[in-house]
């Protein structure tokens, strides 16, 4: 006579992991959730910012500029058409350097999101790519609304000016990720003073805003060319005076997206060293 032993019930077969987009879709899901408790009080900076640029600098200054020697100095164009493609990426730049700032280090250090992100499936490149795709989304919302003051202000000489929506935010991301690399060093938000004073501030005066490059001291405009504003600025008024050449174009977003990926790798590293003990 022969027994059948039982056979052990077999294990449940474990869920998939999930990928890795899926993954840096919940950190962007984080970061939106968050910011839908606060976007009403973002609006008004998002839409006087151009209104204020434009009209203060294009229409105010700008009257004095036209009237004088100005035009033949920008090409023929006015003023207003001259500064406010370079306003467009200034602004960017000056939002992106902020948001890649004081709230990456908060998450770091005080309100410590980035340790609950971890404490869930998230690894720390999929809580870094989130957050750099969510500023991303919010660089283009910005850059949007300051596209359509333009329009409002008849700056556009072009249809190849809708391309300064992605110019402007290529511009922004050029610092973004360099900027999170910096704030995940830092333990105090002091240095974030010195980046804002003898970085940001100097490269949205003298990067080619709101004058030519040119003009500047001999030893300072080599300086002026090597700044990721000054091709997002050349690039921006390019396609919305209609005198963009391909070549040039290409080597202005080559340029900036080797800023993004250079930042994002050092990112990385000083992430993975600050977060994972």
């Amino acid at each position: 006579m022969t027994t059948t032993l039982p056979t052990a019930a077999a294990a449940p077969a474990l869920p998939p992991a999930p990928s890795t987009a899926r993954l840096v879709g919940r950190a962007v899901d984080f970061w939106r959730l968050q910011f839908k408790r606060t976007w009403r009080g973002t609006w008004a900076s998002t839409v006087l910012t151009p209104l204020g640029f434009l009209a203060a600098m294009g229409l105010g200054l700008g009257s004095i500029v036209d009237n004088g020697s100005g035009a033949s100095t920008l090409g023929g164009v006015s003023y207003l058409d001259y500064i406010a493609p370079g306003l467009l990426a200034a602004s960017i730049m000056q939002q992106a350097s902020f948001e890649s700032s004081y709230p990456v280090l908060g998450a770091i250090k005080w309100a410590k999101q980035y340790h609950a992100q971890l404490a869930t499936p998230l690894r720390v490149r999929d809580a870094l790519a989130g957050h750099v795709l969510w500023v991303a989304l919010r660089l283009s919302i910005s850059a949007l609304v300051f596209v359509v003051v333009m329009a409002l202000f008849s700056t556009f000489h072009s249809w190849w000016a809708v391309l300064c929506l992605p110019a402007a935010v290529l511009t922004g991301l050029a610092f973004v990720p360099g900027i999170f690399a910096f704030a995940a060093t830092l333990e105090t938000d002091s240095g974030f003073a010195l980046l804002f004073r003898f970085a940001i501030m100097p490269m949205f005066l003298f990067s080619g805003t709101f004058f030519p490059v040119s003009q500047l001291p001999d030893w300072l405009e080599p300086i002026a060319y090597l700044t990721p504003l000054w091709h997002g600025v050349d690039l921006c008024r390019d396609l919305a005076l209609g005198t963009a050449s391909l070549l040039p174009a290409l080597g202005h977003v080559a340029y900036l997206l080797l800023w993004v990926a250079g930042g994002y790798a050092l990112a990385l590293r000083h992430f993975t060293r600050r977060l994972v003990t």
